[in-house]
């Protein structure tokens, strides 16, 4: 039996035994058991176990391959390491699991059995057995015994694809098994006798984990994308289940749940994909975990948790492996709505940089600590977790490669194997003894990689590999132990890598490598669409690159048969380039590499797989309609022998069918986009085959290039020449290809991970002999794509790279030749002669490094702008020249003499130059500003900042005005603005104090005046007929006397009615206004509020049972508040005083101004007066610096140009830091005021000169005298000036020192403020810190305030609810009353059917349910009410026991007919009534239950309406412990107080105490109020005793008047009881008497009543005539059908003897046997005829006679009753049925 037969049994064997439904199992234990399993039973390995594929009659060998070793590991599968014991894991590689020795590093392998993989494994708790889950079709779960390793249980049916992972309970008695898409099936299995227990779907998205709970028996949880599930099995009447709580995140963000674990408490702690933990608990996130500061726990997704011994480890995506303190995990809690936890670990430990941990096993040796660690990285770590002294460090047992293997080969002289991977590294194996040589890492990942032929290297190591960034490394391998030791180098392993040569051909990935035949040419093609050429040597030097349409998938020389040395490039895109091999000697020239014109031919491949499969269906319709017309002539033939007297067209009739129409074709398809190209290699010169995926899957394509090689080759559309289909691979193409050395054994890599051989014939290139093949899944069947496949050098072993990281080597030799060949080693190459001296190769690690091509253009453009730069330069040179030359004629033209000198205008050859260049340089700086345009907005949005930052928030900056004398001096404060905040706060402050949450008072509310519960039903039925009258149109009209008369009694009901609303509004308000029995003045309760906050028991605020009154709580807002008033204030008072200080400033400097003009009057009147007689001149005072810093601001442009001119001085001159300290803006103010000094000093000395011209003059006696006489007048203004200007110094400096005195009084109120202002501010930090737990508390209180009034709002809607409903209940029993006095006054006096009535009216009957129903027919309505009319007769004969009989006759009578001598009218009245009030007793029973569903909502409304208040007891406790707390913190806040002595009043015997801790600091204005109000209270008291000693007289006189109040209303009221039984007999409701009075309505209905009594009885008449006749026609027709009953006698009569007579006949004949058997049938037919007819005849006799009964009397018989009637025959049939309908007809009539 072949390997697809057995796969085959075993699939239907797993789908005639699988038990699982699609969504649930149920676990009833009554369910038939099974027979048990013996514990000692166990299967084969080797039947179950999957075998290779081969074709049938193939005489292929079935161990053509077999497995020798595997070097890789899917490191990143979840849970891919198991421990069996303390030396051996186990972990999958594609369809194997691997068994690996960690001490001797041997591996074994177990196949799986279905072919399709490995889903998960798990280890039993007692390591006597593992289960290994399986892929595939209805996959199985088989259970090994270890260390047997025989199968010892198969799992069957648990899910339909893939089992996603499995775990055993505590005890290993159950099993759990979760299954991938599409069920995603959780399972528990009964795994001993392979039974499934209980199973449920998990979720409708992947599932990562399930386990067991290890404290909780029943309980499980699962996880996985976006969820986590928390099951548990129950018992339910239906057996046992599985319920399964899916986790709300709640505000947590919704996360990938990798690992988490079971509490023994029952709770869950899971990981995040940020880093934190989760704390699960009654299916909600209690609490997230984090790292003081936010930080979370693990740098990354947490993939496991465990607990060991008391301690939470959790292992994560950064490689740390952390232990945490369980208890405070278990009993955390949030402090805050944002629902984190910090905690820090309690140890930890770091693996490594580059590690990502996965999963974690814990080793079997019992007291250890040893753990074994998967990382995603492809190691497996051994760690010690005892996190003492004596930890051992990590310890890496075993490396592989982590992900897809982007590339490998072999060596072409030994057993040796190079691969590399997107880890970024590269290995090299020994795969003969099963070894790994070496490893290089890089910063970027390998994408591919080619070992070079020994021609190229002759020692056989040269590697060339290429990256991800596009560089290509030539690697050296070599033998370490063949190298001559050199100082500084040690050796390390067996063999070694050197870098021999970097180079970066490509800007992305570099996909392929490949040496032409020759090997003197290299080239790589990548995925940035070209393909390099590199010439091989020592050094590989480039030669060029061509572009192809797509990116590069691989590449293919021609082989040495072909006569051209081409090159073919696969793109992805379904893009084939052949090009010619370029010329190695002759490198692209110009500042490019690429090569335009090297021959090329191109190739877009064009789907036919619809047309190929179009093509067989018209082939297989054409065969079936072969195979149908040669049938058919066999058919003609066949009919012809039979009948050979037949013509043509009747053979042809009796063979003429329907022709079928035939299905249209199926469509052609070409797939957009194009399907992908996975692998091509030629087959003949210009011919290849390629290998498509996709939807051209399934075949293989052999193609040509085209002659017409002209077109686009984007645009090209070119079809394969012929195909050969691959068996079974639609959905599993060909993803690489290779042949033996022979060519006779062809490999294939298929993308299920499986492995194809097929053998061909060597000189084959059509691929003809491509028939049979043998195939083997190797490796992961849903990603393990295997993409590479190699023979080795000697075709003795075969090696496959898939993406799921595995790499296998399988060996062609026969078992005892492997392990002969296994004793031997792979020769690994000799290093080059002088390798150990020579220098490390230059390697390009930058990603950013420019490539050949871009170097090479760079280099280029480099020359370029160099040669540019020269040329500028010499234009340069050459024009300095030139200029130098025009100056030194400009020169020599100024050195001339003036006529003959020419003018600059004449030097302009042509003004257009100038006028072009002024144009050019106006331009110039146009383009300059433009260019420096977003500089300037930058500078002047900067400037713009310093100035809102330091400038315009200054409201005003400090001045410092000094005296004229003395040396005082002001200053103002440096004020800044008040914030926005500040003043929106300000503004706002009173609404924000006052919008703090308060307690709400209880509920207060009064209801309006409740209204009378007692109705009357006379004025509900008044009411009810008046709206009925007043809908209703009037049919006649009154006569004119009786409507007048009916009007005014309408008036006048009218105007009673309106007086008598207007009484019972009056009444309502008086109501309404009347205070309840609890109520109480709002003015007394303001007062007794005010009373107990403001009286009673005074404690200091630092006593630890003050309570804060409400008005003097404090809060965040508050207290900012406060700040911003005490800022405000602060800023008013500062900002009066500066107004002050501006104001003298503001006065100096007119005072200067004055003093100046003074001064130079002074000046003026002494150039009159001579040197003696001179005053000496004041010194006049200049405005400081200090007084006017506004200047400081103020710059114009010749300002900011020395400013410049400064700063470049000082920084040529390195002085910056020089000038005595002074900075350049002091060094521009100095030379400002030196420049003023020099011009006052010249004006001093030009005044000098003058007056001493003056001297020299000579003078008359008259001039003489005339001088005297104003030197005297000069003299005298001179002192009035001197005075003034001395006044007005010594005025100024006056009030400078007042001012200054205030100022200092200001400063002492300003500190004292700055003191406020600090504790106010310490207050507020205290209030922050208690801001958010207060928030939180009132925020409760709030929400439960409000659960308190919406439930009183509930429970007072409900109360009103009931009221109403009371109300309706007692108009309902009020009606109930009416009716039955209604029914007894109806009965009258002596009636003898008083008891029959009594009990029809009393009788409870089975009522239908009144249902709209719309386009119902009468009848139905008729015949439902029938229905309920029998019902309810059948119910009342069922209850009672007794009927009642007629006293006469002693006949029992029928309740539901009215019986003889009973008026109809009465009987019809008392049904009427009884339907009433069973109308009545339904909406009664309705209330009544309404009534006890309020009730109960009540009583609900209640207990919650306590539950709310102990909440909010609660809540206001806790509030109230919060602000004495923080009265507390406040207190311990020091606050400043100066105090002067004489404010001290504490001393004790005259004597200040040396401390003051005990004293009470209060003020003044406080004090003096408290000892005045103590003098309003005594008043008050004796006030209030006065109010409640009238109060008390006002009571008792009010009680009196109460009394005497009531009398008279007792005797009012029984006077009118006795007028109302003198003139009605009975107490009646005047109200209603007075709106009935005149009732127009009631008048013409009863005229109408009277019309329609006439008109009635005369139609009564009219039918009782009618009803005669019916009799008489009744009486003719029951004679005539008695007539016919005699007759029909008479012939049953003559019947019976022809019976006899034919009974006699029958017996003695005997041949007509058959004929007496029909007879026998057809007599037994007229006799159930004949029985059908009497019993139509009973049913219309009961008619008949219930319907005589219903006419009240029994009509007598025409004629005697006959005896029974025999049987008539069966042609009488007819007229007796005849008859019946004619009968039926009658009664109906009668009826």
């Amino acid at each position: 039996m072949d390997a697809s037969e057995t796969l085959t049994d075993e699939v239907t064997l797993q789908e005639q035994t699988a038990v699982v439904g699609d969504e649930e199992c149920d676990g009833n234990p009554e369910e038939e058991q099974k027979k048990s399993i013996p514990d000692d039973m166990y299967y084969s390995y080797e039947e179950l176990c999957s075998k290779p594929f081969i074709t049938a009659d193939s005489n292929i060998p079935q161990n053509l391959l077999h497995l020798s070793h595997s070097f890789g590991y899917d490191c990143g599968r979840r849970g891919n390491l198991q421990l069996l014991d303390e030396h051996t894991l186990a972990f999958i590689a594609g369809n194997l699991l691997i068994l690996l020795d960690v001490h001797t590093k041997k591996q074994h392998y177990i196949r799986s059995s279905s072919g399709g993989g490995i889903g998960a494994i798990m280890s039993h708790p007692s390591k006597q057995y593992f289960a290994v889950a399986e892929k595939g079709h209805q996959p199985n779960i088989i259970i090994y015994e270890y260390p047997s390793l025989r199968p010892y249980r198969i799992l069957r049916g648990g899910t339909g694809s893939t089992y996603s992972f499995v775990d055993f309970n505590r005890d290993g008695s159950l099993l759990a098994s979760v299954g991938g898409a599409p069920d995603y099936m959780l399972t528990l299995w009964d795994w001993r006798q392979e039974q499934v227990t209980l199973c449920n779907k998990a979720f409708s998205q992947d599932v990562y984990r399930v386990t067991f709970s290890p404290d909780s028996v029943g309980q499980l949880t699962t996880s996985g994308t976006g969820h986590i599930r928390f099951w548990k099995m129950a018992n339910t009447f239906t057996g046992l289940k599985l319920q399964g709580l899916l986790g709300s995140f709640g505000k947590t963000t919704v996360t990938d749940i990798e690992g988490y674990v079971e509490l023994p408490d029952g709770k869950v702690v899971s990981g995040s994909e940020w880093g934190n933990m989760l704390l699960w608990e009654g299916g909600l996130v209690k609490v997230e975990f984090c790292r003081k500061g936010g930080r979370t726990c693990h740098s990354g997704t947490i993939y496991q948790f465990n607990l060991d011994e008391g301690e939470l480890m959790t292992i994560g995506s950064d490689g740390a492996v952390r232990s945490w303190n369980l208890e405070t995990i278990d009993t955390a809690d949030a402090v805050d709505d944002s629902g984190l936890f910090e905690i820090e670990p309690m140890n930890e430990i770091i693996i490594g940089r580059n590690v990502s941990l996965y999963s974690m096993v814990k080793s079997s040796m019992p007291e250890t600590s040893i753990w074994f660690a998967q990382d995603s990285n492809g190691c497996i770590w051994k760690l010690d977790l005892s996190f003492s002294n004596i930890t051992q460090d990590p310890e890496c047992l075993f490396s592989f490669h982590a992900g897809a293997i982007q590339g490998m080969d072999v060596s072409e002289s030994s057993h040796l194997m190079a691969t590399t991977a997107l880890d970024s590294s590269v290995r090299v194996f020994d795969f003969l003894s099963k070894k790994e040589l070496t490893i290089s890492r890089f910063r970027q990942r390998g994408t591919a990689l080619t070992w070079a032929s020994d021609m190229v290297n002759t020692a056989g190591g040269l590697l060339v590999v290429g990256f991800d960034d596009g560089v290509v490394r030539l690697l050296e391998l070599y033998n370490t132990q063949s190298l001559h030791t050199v100082a500084g180098r040690t050796r390390s392993g067996d063999a070694e890598l050197r870098l021999r040569q970097a180079l970066k051909p490509h800007n992305a990935p570099v996909t392929a490598i490949a040496y032409e035949r020759n090997k003197k040419i290299m080239a790589t093609g990548s995925t940035d669409c070209t393909v390099f050429f590199f010439t091989v040597g020592e050094r590989y030097t480039p030669i060029g690159f061509v572009t192809v349409p797509g990116p590069v998938q691989g590449l293919e020389w021609s082989p040495q048969s072909h006569e051209k040395n081409t090159l073919l490039i696969f793109c992805q895109n379904g893009h084939v380039v052949e090009v010619q091999c370029p010329d190695p000697g002759a490198q692209a020239g110009g500042n490019t590499f690429q090569l335009s014109d090297l021959p090329t031919m191109h190739f877009c491949f064009s789907s036919i797989k619809s047309r190929i499969k179009r093509d067989a269906e018209v082939a297989l319709r054409q065969a079936r309609k072969e195979e149908k017309k040669k049938e058919r002539e066999k058919r003609l033939k066949k009919l012809k022998e039979q009948n050979p007297d037949a013509t043509e067209e009747e053979l042809h009739a009796e063979e003429k069918e329907e022709d079928e129409e035939e299905e249209e074709l199926p469509p052609l398809y070409i797939p957009s986009p194009p399907s992908p190209l996975h692998y091509g290699f030629y087959s003949t010169p210009g011919s290849f085959w390629l290998s498509m995926g996709g939807y051209d899957a399934g075949y293989l394509y052999h193609c040509k290039f085209s002659e017409q090689q002209n077109e686009d080759p984007l645009e090209r559309k070119d079809e394969p020449s012929s195909f050969i289909p691959v068996h079974d691979a639609d959905h599993n193409p060909i993803l690489t290809i290779t042949f033996n050395s022979s060519s006779q054994l062809l490999l294939c890599g298929m993308k299920d991970g499986s492995i194809r051989a097929y053998p061909v014939q060597a000189s084959d290139h059509q691929l003809s002999s491509m028939q049979a093949y043998w195939a083997l899944s190797v490796h992961d069947n849903h990603y393990g794509h295997v993409r590479h496949i190699r023979f080795s050098f000697d075709d003795t072993f075969v090696l496959s790279a898939g993406e799921d990281g595995n790499i296998f080597s399988f060996s062609c030799l026969p078992e005892e030749e492997l392990q002969k060949a296994m004793l031997k080693q792979a020769k690994v190459p000799s290093p080059r002669v002088g390798l150990e001296m020579e220098k490390a190769a230059q390697d390009i690690e930058d990603p950013s490094a420019y490539s050949i091509e871009t170097a090479k253009q760079k280099l280029e453009l480099d020359r370029m702008h160099k040669e540019a730069e020269q040329r500028k330069q010499e234009r340069r040179k050459k024009l300095a020249e030139l200029q130098s030359r025009f100056q030194a004629l400009l020169e020599q033209n100024r050195s001339l003499p003036k006529h003959i000198c020419l003018h600059r205008s004449e030097f302009e050859l042509d003004p257009s130059f100038r006028e072009e260049t002024e144009r050019q340089t106006e331009e110039t700086v146009m383009e300059v500003r433009k260019e420096l345009a977003w500089e300037e907005e930058r500078h002047r949005i900067g400037l713009k900042k310093l100035q809102t930052m330091f400038w315009e928030s200054v409201v005003e900056d400090t001045v410092t005005v000094h005296a004229f004398k003395g040396g005082h001096k002001v200053s103002n404060y440096r004020l800044l603005a008040l914030s926005a905040i500040q003043m929106h706060l300000h503004q706002h402050g009173t609404a924000a104090s006052q919008s703090r949450p308060m307690e709400q008072d209880h509920w207060q509310s009064k209801q309006p005046g409740k209204e009378a519960s007692n109705i009357s039903l006379l004025d509900e039925l008044v009411t009810d007929s008046l709206m009925q009258s007043g809908r209703m149109q009037s049919g006649r009209k009154l006569a004119s006397r009786e409507a007048e008369k009916l009007r005014k009694a309408a008036e006048k009901a009218e105007k009673a009615r309106a007086m008598i609303e207007k009484r019972k509004k009056e009444w309502a308000e008086l109501y309404a206004s009347k205070p309840s029995e609890d109520y109480e003045d709002p003015k007394d309760v303001e007062a007794i509020r005010l009373a107990k906050e403001r009286m009673g028991d005074f404690k200091l605020k630092s006593a630890k049972d003050f309570t804060v009154p409400e008005h003097l709580r404090m809060n965040v807002e508050k207290k900012r508040v406060q700040l911003v008033e005490l800022e405000k204030k602060i800023f008013e008072k500062k900002s009066e005083m500066n107004s002050r200080v501006m104001a003298l400033r503001d006065s100096k400097v007119e005072i200067v101004s004055q003093l100046h003009a003074q001064m130079e009057q002074l000046q003026m009147i002494q150039q009159h007066l001579p040197p003696k007689k001179r005053c000496p001149l004041p010194a006049v005072p200049d405005l400081m610096p200090e007084e006017m810093p506004e200047r400081k601001h103020r710059y114009t442009r010749a300002t900011l140009e020395r400013y410049a001119a400064l700063r470049d001085k000082l920084a040529s001159t390195g002085l910056e830091e020089q000038q005595d300290g002074q900075n350049i803006l002091d060094l521009l103010e100095q030379e400002m005021q030196d420049t003023h000094t020099e011009s006052q000093d010249m004006q001093i000395e030009n005044e000098g000169e003058k007056i001493h011209s003056q001297k020299e003059e000579k003078l008359t006696e008259l001039e003489k005298e005339m001088r005297e006489i104003e030197e005297i007048r000069n003299l005298c203004q001179q002192d009035q000036l001197l005075k003034q200007m001395e006044e007005a110094v010594w005025r100024f400096d006056a009030d400078l020192r007042v001012l200054r005195h205030e100022k200092h009084e200001l400063d002492v109120y300003m500190k004292l403020a700055d003191l406020r202002h600090v504790t106010l501010f310490e207050e507020l930090l205290l209030l922050k810190e208690f801001e958010k737990r207060e928030d939180i508390l009132q925020e409760r209180l709030t929400t439960y305030i409000q659960e308190e009034e919406e439930n009183r709002a509930k429970m007072h809607d409900c109360k009103k609810q009931m009221e109403l409903k009371k109300r309706d209940i007692l108009r309902l029993q009020g009606k109930e009353k009416t009716i039955a006095a209604t029914f007894q006054a109806s009965l009258g006096e002596n009636n003898k059917f008083e008891e029959f009535l009594t009990r029809v009216f009393k009788k409870k009957i089975k009522r239908t349910k009144k249902k709209e129903t719309q386009g119902r027919d009468g009848d139905d309505a008729t015949e439902e009410e029938d229905d309920s009319d029998e019902d309810s007769d059948e119910e009342s004969d069922g209850d009672n026991d007794e009927d009642y009989d007629d006293s006469e006759t002693g006949v029992p009578l029928d309740d539901s007919v009215c019986p003889p001598n009973c008026d109809p009218e009465l009987f019809e009245n008392t049904l009427k009534l009884r339907e009433h009030r069973l109308d009545v007793e339904e909406q009664l029973q309705e209330e009544l239950k309404n009534v006890d569903i309020l009730k109960k909502e009540c009583d609900t409304l209640t207990k919650k309406e306590k539950i709310v208040q102990n909440n909010r007891k609660a809540a206001e406790g806790d509030l109230e412990l919060i602000n004495r707390e923080k009265q507390q913190k406040l207190n311990e806040v020091d606050v400043v107080v100066p105090l002067r002595l004489h404010q001290i009043e504490y001393v004790n015997n005259g004597l200040l105490p040396g401390k003051l801790d005990s004293a009470l600091v209060l003020n003044t204005a406080d004090l003096q109020r408290l000892q005045k109000r103590i003098e309003e209270l005594q008043q008050e008291k004796i006030e209030q005793r006065e109010l409640y000693k009238h109060a008390k007289q006002q009571h008792v006189q009010l009680r009196h008047d109460l009394k005497d109040m009531e009398g008279r209303i007792k005797g009012s009221e029984a006077r009118c009881e006795q007028l109302m039984l003198k003139k009605f007999g009975k107490l009646v409701d005047l109200e209603v008497l007075q709106t009935l009075s005149g009732n127009r309505r009631v008048e013409e209905m009863r005229q109408e009543i009277r019309e329609q009594d006439a008109k009635y009885t005369k139609d009564l008449k009219h039918w009782e005539a009618k009803v005669i006749e019916a009799k008489e026609a009744l009486t003719e027709i029951t004679k005539q059908n008695t007539e016919r009953l005699r007759k029909m006698n008479s012939l049953l009569s003559q019947k019976k003897a022809l019976d006899e007579q034919l009974n006699t006949r029958q017996r003695t004949t005997v041949g007509q046997f058959r004929g007496r058997l029909v007879e026998k049938h057809e007599l037994q037919r007229l006799q159930q005829l004949i029985a059908a007819q009497a019993q139509d005849i009973e049913v219309l006799n009961d008619e008949i006679h219930a319907l005589s009964r219903k006419d009240g009397h029994v009509l007598p018989p025409l004629e005697p009753v006959l005896p029974p009637i025999p049987t008539l025959p069966h042609r009488h049939t007819t007229s007796n049925s005849g008859v019946h309908r004619k009968f039926n007809l009658s009664s109906k009539a009668v009826k």
